[in-house]
């Protein structure tokens, strides 16, 4: 494929994974939060604060538009990409869409103590993560070729069952 498109929650290891897996298959790896934050000059905490949500994910649409038009990438999205249905369908149809399906548990303790997340700065951020997880995993199935259960073997681990998923999927 020439590009492959990483989704899941804030903490399943988009980036981590990401940055291992193009590594292995030679290509670029690309995360839409950090290419937004390069494209606007400031952090996303600032553009949620500014602009609100709408305004981030109006941004966020703009760049996946651009991200998914370039070829030999690996692309981590934002966890919450997939709410838009058009960023659904440019997914989808733009390259080998891979969820990493991570249990809510999990990611409450990797996201814990993260203050970067905006979505997550609320009295009660384990309901909200938990919340969140119930609404997006539909979109997240709708989209992926791949569904690929993380939160168990390592990083490394995650990139060698992608790889083979991939050429089982090139193959037919």
């Amino acid at each position: 494929p020439s590009r492959v498109v990483l989704v899941g929650m804030p903490g399943s290891g988009k980036t981590t994974v990401g940055r291992e897996l193009a590594k292995r298959l030679g290509m670029r790896f690309l995360d839409t939060d950090h290419e937004i934050e390069v494209r606007t000059g400031v952090k996303i905490p600032t553009i949620f604060e500014i602009e609100g949500e709408a305004g981030f994910r109006r941004r966020e649409t703009q760049t996946l538009d651009a991200l998914t038009g370039e070829t030999g990438v690996v692309l981590a999205t934002g966890g919450g990409a997939v709410i838009a249905a058009e960023n659904r369908q440019m997914l989808a149809a733009r390259g080998v869409v891979v969820y990493l399906n991570v249990p809510p548990h999990i990611l409450w303790e990797r996201t814990r103590h993260d203050r970067t997340r905006p979505l997550l700065q609320v009295a009660d951020p384990k309901a909200r993560l938990q919340q969140l997880f119930a609404e997006r995993d539909p979109f997240y199935r709708e989209v992926a070729h791949i569904i690929v259960e993380g939160g168990r073997g390592t990083p490394a681990a995650m990139v060698r069952t992608i790889e083979r998923e991939i050429q089982e999927l090139c193959a037919h």
